[in-house]
């Protein structure tokens, strides 16, 4: 079932965390005490890991060998439970007839095919094209045309046709999410391999610091993983899940992940890694341009960051909203006025911060002319249906004029963009001061 047109869209931001450290100031405090004991617990946990990998590899794969290793992973402060449902012994009714044959999960931290193996005997592929000691020591099935998406679905479908080799365990995500808001759209592939699947729904939880970082590497988590104290990983197990006769694979792929998704309380959304990617490249590119920003220096630039009341945005209308103040301001990407406005929830608010430089973005393409309007001292409008485009053609001598002038104009500028705005959706705004 598709969700509800009016649910509102979940921000990329919301399903990455960019920090590992807390925000909150007692937080903080709490993991600079413990610094000194988290240092201790990671030179420690360092020797200690290094026993739990070579006894895990010792060790053929069997449940005594996954007790054991779940057992000294406890030292380690990994602490993994499983949920005790009713419907676990017909999942282990399902495995001891050999399907389904393909695990299903949400994905939250580079470690969960290693959490999920402690549970139950599976094989996750390795799809980054990695290989050698690094993958074998991972963890990960090193599988042959990992680059090509149609050799990877042939080979693990020869690998699922054994019947001695252990289900596959495969995370359609494709990418880690922080595990607190949404899932991101399931790829259609790991549903081509079999006709039936077992969802599993995993949470991690840890004091003190995020459970994983959008960008950063899986070295870096081990080592954050050995300071905390401890990680919980709680796992459930949900019921096999089978393709209806005639079913698209899309839809099949969309009910696993609704699936999911109401068993762990978040959203579906529609984000894919492609868009993770995105996010983080708009990441980058903020905080290399964010230096060069001038602060505001009087009253008319404060003005776009205090609460405006004369256009504030339902987050319902978020989507058109942002799509009507493109119309106004077309040099604009749609992405970031989506963003800006989830942040200011406010039309008035959001145009000044793109028309006075608040809000870094690149210009779309077709728009660059128009993009010149307030970096090069455009001139006030000289009617309501003019736009100001008129060069400035006088140079003020003093410093201080020039500034007058520029501020002069910027306002010019924003009053015409927002009475532009009024006059083209004076209805949408007068229903969303109500």
């Amino acid at each position: 079932m598709e969700p509800s047109p009016a649910a509102p869209p979940v921000a990329p931001e919301r399903l990455f965390d960019s920090h590992r450290l807390p925000g909150d100031g007692l937080l903080l405090v709490s993991l600079l005490l413990y610094a000194p004991v988290g240092l201790c617990l990671l030179l420690l946990r360092l020797f200690l890991g290094l026993h739990v990998f070579l006894v895990s590899c010792a060790l053929p794969d069997s449940a005594p060998r996954r007790f054991v290793v779940r057992v000294m992973c406890a030292v380690l402060g990994l602490f993994v439970r499983q949920s005790q449902a009713g419907d676990r012994q017909e999942q282990t009714r399902h495995r001891h007839r050999g399907e389904p044959r393909v695990f299903i999960a949400n994905h939250i931290t580079h470690f969960d095919h290693n959490v999920l193996h402690l549970l139950a005997s599976c094989s996750a592929p390795a799809l980054n094209g990695s290989s050698g000691f690094i993958c074998w020591s991972r963890g990960f099935l090193e599988v042959g045309g990992a680059e090509s998406r149609g050799e990877l679905l042939e080979s693990l479908k020869a690998y699922s046709a054994q019947g001695d080799t252990p289900p596959l365990l495969l995370f359609p995500e494709e990418t880690t999410t922080n595990g607190r808001v949404g899932l991101l759209r399931f790829s259609t592939w790991p549903f081509s391999i079999l006709d039936a699947v077992h969802p599993v729904a995993l949470q991690v939880q840890r004091p003190f610091v995020a459970v994983s970082v959008a960008d950063a590497s899986w070295v870096t988590e081990l080592l954050w993983t050995f300071f905390v104290p401890f990680t919980i990983y709680q796992v459930r197990w949900l019921p096999a899940v089978c393709r209806a006769a005639e079913e698209p694979r899309e839809e099949f792929a969309h009910r696993v992940q609704q699936l999911l998704a109401t068993e762990l309380g978040m959203a579906s959304t529609r984000l894919t890694a492609a868009d993770k990617a995105e996010h983080l490249k708009r990441l980058r590119h903020s905080s290399s341009v964010s230096y060069s920003l001038p602060a505001p220096t009087n009253s008319v630039e404060g003005r776009s960051h205090a609460p405006h009341s004369a256009a504030p945005v339902e987050e319902g209308h978020l989507a058109g909203v942002a799509q009507r103040v493109q119309e106004v301001l077309p040099h604009v990407p749609l992405a970031v006025i989506h963003r800006d406005l989830a942040q200011t929830n406010c039309v008035d608010a959001t145009i000044a911060n793109l028309l006075e430089g608040r809000v870094p973005f690149l210009p779309s393409e077709g728009e660059t002319e128009a993009c010149s309007i307030a970096p090069s001292g455009s001139g006030a409008p000289a009617a309501a249906s003019t736009p100001a485009t008129a060069r400035v053609k006088v140079f003020a001598r003093s410093p201080e004029a020039r500034h007058l002038s520029l501020q002069e104009r910027k306002r010019a500028l924003y009053d015409y963009a927002r009475r532009k705005y009024t006059e083209k959706y004076g209805v949408a705004l007068r229903e969303g001061n109500h």
